[in-house]
């Protein structure tokens, strides 16, 4: 075994993964509740949030959610059935269909932010600097660039 794999992590980074745990708990806790008042599973509502910032094919969606196709497609087809998603061809590969929130899906994915006061009420405590720094560690922990 290497040493790297056999050490243990030291308690500053135990206690910062636990307070990550907890508030992606708290956020999904709060998500669940909200997206419940608007008749959505959890699951829904966030493809639902998806699709309202920019129409996507089916397999980005389930790259992004991490889970099969044929789950993207039954929860599509529930917010189709309820005029909240369409699907339209895909302009650079007619065989390929793209969901794409409807104007009512916009709205509701908006309405759904908004009410999700754990998600922004705690940001609101640190300055615009501290926000920013703590969107960067997280996009480098993520291994995404930071803006």
């Amino acid at each position: 075994m290497a040493a790297a794999e056999s050490r243990a992590p030291d308690a500053l980074t135990v206690e910062v993964a636990e307070l990550i745990g907890t508030v992606v708990a708290r956020y999904h806790e709060e998500y669940e509740l909200a997206a419940a008042e608007h008749a959505l599973t959890g699951a829904q509502a966030r493809v639902l949030a998806l699709l309202a910032r920019e129409p996507a094919p089916m397999r980005q969606l389930a790259r992004h959610l991490k889970c099969e196709p044929s789950n993207v497609t039954g929860i599509v087809d529930r917010l189709e059935s309820r005029g909240l998603v369409e699907r339209r061809p895909d302009p650079a590969d007619r065989r390929v269909k793209i969901a794409a929130a409807t104007e009512e899906g916009r709205a509701t994915a908006a309405r759904l932010r908004g009410e999700l006061d754990f998600a922004g009420e705690p940001l609101q405590g640190l300055t615009l600097a501290e926000r920013r720094l703590l969107r960067d560690l997280l996009k480098r922990m993520l291994g995404e660039p930071p803006h």
